[in-house]
């Protein structure tokens, strides 16, 4: 069993290699495994998940640095005019290497490095794109501050008004591909797991502070090479933060954010354990098309693979599935618009678009995207 030494060691190591270095093009062997990211490691100082809270808006959109994780994260499926289809995906991460504040009184100074990542997928020509920063915490190369709202890793930004409230704007630009879209919330904030506390594996304090809001209305500009075009659609939101997650038991997760035709929204993960089998943690929301949530436990939902694609790097991702939700929809085929949408950056995972059929019939349902970690 990886003790919290090598917990500790692999994830320093790699994100001072990242950001002092600048290991850019890193193989799939220097790809840090999930679970020393966000593994079951209470370090001294960090406060811990271990009770539900009382969740503020718009204050809760701001950062929450006495916990090691945390993160600001988009996936979204748009429109061209033309009716070509595009994908989108930004996380900005901050990540705490040590408690409170560094006795340096010098502006480069920091415990906190910040990790971004961003990815687009144009349906219509089968391209994946997907760019990853790193920051230190200091002199103004990232942060989040609210005055006015702005959540920032150099010139990668999330910018809102003056208190955190809507609308936002995402403006990023990688060179190749750039994004810039305006959105704006049509449900409300609903908590996850137990009142906003979602618990992932068996250890107290093994748990996130967690929020949603399943669908924003999204307008903008994309960006690939020297073409750009107007999109609309509709975006997902997730709020995490915490200090460990993950047990030493467990791989990663599939996760689903799905936003179907009728009006309903629908988050399950699966938690796998290292012997793959799924952890009794996994869990979801059902959210009915008059935004009223219900908290899925593992027993109420379950996932099949139904097909499967190898990346380059060797791992196997299921890129089809089936999913039933205990009668609240039909069975659900959801299915990869793009197979190759593996992120290759510091943790290889899997993130796309995915297409929402009825199983029985074919029957379009709806849209959504799916992330797969720890393969």
């Amino acid at each position: 069993m990886r003790g919290r030494i090598t917990h500790l060691a692999r994830l320093t190591a790699l994100l001072l290699t990242v950001l002092f270095a600048a290991c850019d093009n890193r193989t799939a062997e220097d790809s840090m495994a999930v679970g020393d990211a966000l593994g079951g490691i209470a370090a001294t100082g960090f406060a811990r998940a271990d009770s539900p809270r009382q969740f503020v808006f718009p204050g809760d959109h701001a950062a929450h640095p006495d916990f090691r994780n945390e993160w600001w994260y988009f996936t979204g499926n748009v429109e061209a005019p033309d009716g070509d289809r595009l994908g989108y995906q930004l996380t900005l991460f901050r990540i705490a290497l040590a408690p409170g504040s560094p006795e340096s009184q010098s502006a480069w100074a920091t415990h906190q490095v910040w990790m971004g990542h961003v990815a687009v997928t144009d349906v219509a020509t089968a391209d994946h794109r997907h760019a990853e920063r790193y920051a230190r915490g200091a002199a103004g190369l990232a942060g989040q501050s609210m005055q006015p709202f702005r959540v920032w890793l150099e010139d990668w930004q999330i910018r809102g008004d003056a208190d955190g409230s809507f609308p936002w704007t995402i403006d990023v630009d990688t060179g190749e591909f750039a994004l810039q879209l305006t959105v704006d919330p049509v449900r409300e904030v609903i908590l996850q797991g137990d009142k906003g506390l979602s618990q992932k594996s068996a250890a107290p304090g093994n748990a996130s502070y967690y929020y949603s809001i399943t669908r924003l209305a999204t307008r903008g500009e994309i960006r690939i090479d020297d073409s750009t075009r107007a999109v609309s659609g509709m975006s997902w939101l997730d709020r995490e933060w915490s200090t460990s997650a993950l047990g030493n038991d467990q791989a990663g997760w599939d996760w689903f954010s799905l936003q179907l035709d009728s009006g309903e929204d629908l988050m399950v993960y699966r938690l796998r354990k290292t012997d793959g089998s799924t952890d009794e943690h996994s869990a979801g929301a059902w959210v009915d098309a008059q935004g009223v949530s219900e908290t899925l436990q593992a027993s109420d939902f379950s996932l099949r693979e139904e097909r499967f694609w190898t990346s380059g790097s060797g791992r196997r991702y299921p890129v089809a599935w089936t999913l039933e939700t205990g009668g609240r929809s039909p069975t659900l085929r959801i299915e990869a618009l793009l197979d190759d949408q593996e992120m290759r950056t510091s943790v290889r995972y899997w993130e796309g678009a995915v297409r929402i059929e009825a199983a029985a019939t074919g029957e379009h349902l709806g849209r959504g995207y799916l992330e797969m970690t720890g393969y």
